[in-house]
């Protein structure tokens, strides 16, 4: 076997590694349309498993699903001037509705198929589902309302990177209304605790609960806050939000609502989301340079089972062997499903598919051939370990351990980018300091830092890359001095370069 299968190497270059893990694992490619890609079966798979587990969560939470129009009509976004305001410049929009031969024969709208009113692709659908809900919301008794949508949006992206920043993308979008302030902060937080559940317990990825500063707010919200995860690069990536947008969309859409004393009151928003980023999170969490690393609880395959015969008169006997041996790994659960075993039984050489297995992040390959039968045992390789440390086991004892195997590889690709993360954090308490912690391409990681809100749009942070990500809730408080103002402050603010 080669050292590596992906070259680049992450130390050697790790922006054109990550789209060579994507290529080799078969994620996703580029389509002809510029800034979008195709998810291919194996990457759609993986994000099919994401939705699955976060729809369960929000259904636990008491919400349902909805969906609403791609369409937007343009004066619904110019009633709220800070949403419009940071969208604007992403965003796609409609001005006509038929297409014509042209002089050259050619295809071109129809100049008298011109929209009255143009339209939006939606960057986001807090004007429209919120022109919905003012029509829904008369009492009290209507709310709150919880619901959510699984849909596409375009933000009309210059610089893309499949699954981190495309123009268009998948998501889900959560939109509540309710009677209070009160009871709309704890939506937000409940929500932003589901999102840091799912990524830690799920992603295997460890993440910091925050609230974003003010110049980070989502345009519209009163608070902002976010789960931050780091990634192999020492880069944040935010990898979900949850928003507190007190009256401010409602007062725009007219949510409004007679109280149980019989007075008109404004309604209380939120909105929430995570995308197709969390698997661009997830390959930069885990991936190494063999490919793709995928933790089993969202693994579309856990185990690959490679039968191995040098001839066809050793193939029957294999054939029978591995496939009695996928019925029984198929009837053993993992994290409260059926375990998804797959035999590669293709023409194709051992090692090739062997590699093929690796570098799609398959959790556990096992490869079957005569004397593994002859001893009624199997030989395990781990995606979490090298692709030579691989070891026999009794058929048995492999059945019967499956699912704790899968759970120790899970616990251990958690530990691992924990272990990672809080190696590379830490408290900085000087500006000179901070500048040379971030000095230099690969040079960074999360710093702690006491900031005060004067210092937003300092010079230094475009010069350094470097961005505030949030501020940790877990975070105590504590007097400082800004290192950017020598202003008072009271909390340690997270900052990084970040995608």
């Amino acid at each position: 076997m080669a050292d590596n299968a992906i070259n680049p190497t992450r130390a050697q270059n790790y922006p054109e590694w990550y789209q060579e893990v994507i290529k080799a694992a078969n994620l996703a490619e580029n389509s002809p349309v510029r800034g979008c890609m195709v998810i291919k079966p194996w990457g759609y798979a993986l994000w099919e498993n994401m939705q699955a587990v976060l729809d369960g969560m929000f259904k636990a939470t008491g919400h349902m699903n909805a969906y609403f129009p791609l369409l937007i009509p343009l004066s619904f976004l110019e009633k709220e001037a800070e949403h419009v305001e940071g969208f604007a410049k992403e965003c796609a929009v409609v001005t006509h509705h038929r297409l014509t031969p042209g002089p050259d024969g050619k295809l071109r709208p129809d100049p008298a198929s011109a929209l009255e009113e143009p339209l939006v692709i939606r960057p986001t659908s807090e004007t429209i589902i919120g022109y919905q809900y003012a029509k829904w919301v008369q009492s009290y008794r209507d709310l709150p309302i919880l619901l959510n949508q699984w849909c596409n949006v375009m933000r009309w992206e210059m610089r893309t990177r499949m699954f981190l920043r495309t123009a268009e993308f998948l998501w889900q979008e959560g939109h509540t209304v309710h009677a209070s302030s009160e009871e709309a902060v704890e939506e937000t937080m409940k929500m932003l605790d589901v999102y840091s559940d799912f990524a830690e317990n799920y992603m295997a990825m460890p993440v910091v609960k925050g609230m974003k500063t003010p110049d980070e707010r989502f345009p519209g919200a009163v608070d902002t806050y976010a789960i931050e995860a780091m990634m192999q690069d020492k880069k944040a990536l935010q990898a979900g939000t949850s928003h507190f947008l007190g009256q401010n969309f409602a007062k725009a859409s007219g949510i409004k609502f007679l109280s149980k004393e019989g007075k008109e009151e404004i309604a209380f928003t939120t909105s929430w989301g995570v995308s197709t980023r969390l698997i661009g999170g997830l390959i930069m969490a885990h991936s190494d340079d063999n490919g793709l690393v995928i933790p089993p609880k969202l693994a579309p395959l856990h185990v690959m089972i490679l039968p191995i015969f040098r001839n066809e008169d050793e193939k029957p006997a294999v054939m029978e062997y591995v496939n009695s041996l996928a019925k029984e790994l198929q009837a053993q659960t993992f994290n409260g499903a059926a375990v998804r075993v797959k035999v590669d039984a293709r023409d194709m050489r051992g090692g090739d598919k062997a590699w093929e297995a690796i570098k799609q992040g398959v959790p556990v390959r096992v490869e079957v051939g005569p004397r593994d039968i002859a001893q009624n045992a199997v030989f395990v390789g781990r995606r979490d370990k090298g692709p030579k440390e691989k070891s026999g086991m009794p058929r048995a004892q492999f059945v019967g351990e499956i699912a704790s195997i899968l759970n120790d590889i899970q616990s251990t690709l958690f530990a691992r980018a924990k272990s990672f993360r809080d190696e590379n954090m830490r408290k900085i308490d000087s500006f000179k300091e901070f500048e040379e912690f971030f000095a230099g391409e690969d040079a960074g990681g999360f710093a702690l830092v006491h900031w005060n809100p004067a210092a937003i749009g300092h010079e230094s942070l475009p010069r350094l890359k470097v961005t505030p990500r949030c501020i940790p809730l877990d975070g105590p408080s504590e007097n400082g001095k800004c290192i950017f103002t020598g202003q008072p402050s009271l909390k340690r603010v997270i900052f990084a370069k970040a995608y």
